[in-house]
């Protein structure tokens, strides 16, 4: 990536449009080997970054859902039991071959003291999403989803990976990134705040609610064949919609379905029946659609005014 622009260009090509905010930040995260913390409300594109420059730079994408109790055995490693515990069955028939002749409890226990390390090795090592980025020779996108649904103690965990994209396993020592570090986005949806520890060692950026001329970019990239007219009314309903108190406001995601629905229904402008029965795609509380129902004659009118 050879600049700000050319990052922009690349990301709108592989179907993400977003502000030169949001181009500046992926660059600086690749230029300066940084990750990068994405906050902002949910379904305003924070996942959908991670995944298109992955895309962008056809580098692969290792992804790890966060949620409360994770711990280093599915976020890092673990060690495969199973094969552990074969491997001792084979030893146990063959003891007299490793012990070697050895005479008396003490050389006995000598000579098995080499096989200490066999079973806490590379080859019984079980590599979950973090090390598996870190091993990706050519590099990789980790995605760390919805962080803020983890505990403090794994934001812990994550200290030493996220400053010097390495890891260590008390068995084996330090693994450090194979070859070029990984590209690493953490999206948070802000339901509690993150460690300061962590915010620290992250650039960060916050994804709002897109202005209407930017959510009207968004469909036509989406959903092209909308028409112009239709995209400013169902944007500017939707930006209405988000005006209200809610108890889930509508994002870019219900957006997007709501136009597709449109043209499935072959809908050329907005009407006021076509919105009321269409108003699920939307609003995903029956609270929520009862109290835009009450309200829809003004939102009809500022949409197909505006």
């Amino acid at each position: 990536m050879t600049g700000v622009d050319a990052v922009s260009d690349a990301l709108a090509a592989h179907g993400y449009i977003g502000s030169s905010r949001i181009a500046t930040v992926v660059y600086l995260a690749a230029q300066l080997q940084k990750p990068v913390l994405v906050e902002g409300p949910p379904g305003v594109g924070k996942t959908e970054l991670a995944k298109t420059v992955a895309s962008m730079l056809e580098l692969p994408l290792i992804r790890l859902q966060c949620y409360e109790g994770l711990d280093e055995a599915k976020a890092l490693y673990e060690w495969k039991y199973g094969k552990q515990l074969l491997y001792i069955q084979v030893l146990k028939d063959k003891i007299a071959d490793a012990l070697g002749g050895a005479r008396g409890l003490r050389e006995s226990v000598a000579q098995l003291h080499r096989y200490d390390d066999i079973f806490f090795s590379e080859d019984f090592l079980e590599a979950r999403p973090l090390l598996k980025a870190l091993r990706e020779p050519e590099g990789s996108v980790l995605l760390l989803d919805e962080i803020d649904k983890s505990d403090e103690e794994f934001e812990a965990l994550l200290l030493e990976m996220l400053s010097d994209y390495q890891v260590t396993v008390p068995e084996i020592g330090t693994i450090r990134a194979a070859g070029t570090p990984p590209i690493v986005f953490l999206t948070s949806n802000n339901t509690r705040d993150v460690s300061d520890a962590l915010k620290r060692r992250c650039l960060h950026l916050y994804i709002p609610f897109p202005e209407p001329a930017l959510e009207q970019q968004i469909v036509a990239t989406r959903v092209p064949e909308v028409s112009a007219a239709l995209r400013r009314q169902l944007v500017a309903f939707v930006q209405g919609l988000r005006a209200l108190e809610l108890r889930k406001t509508p994002a870019i995601s219900e957006t997007i379905d709501w136009a597709r629905t449109l043209l499935l229904l072959n809908v050329d402008s907005l009407d006021e029946a076509w919105v009321r029965d269409t108003l699920n795609v939307l609003l995903k509380f029956e609270d929520d659609v009862e109290a835009v129902a009450s309200q829809l004659p003004t939102l009809m009118r500022q949409a197909v005014v505006d």
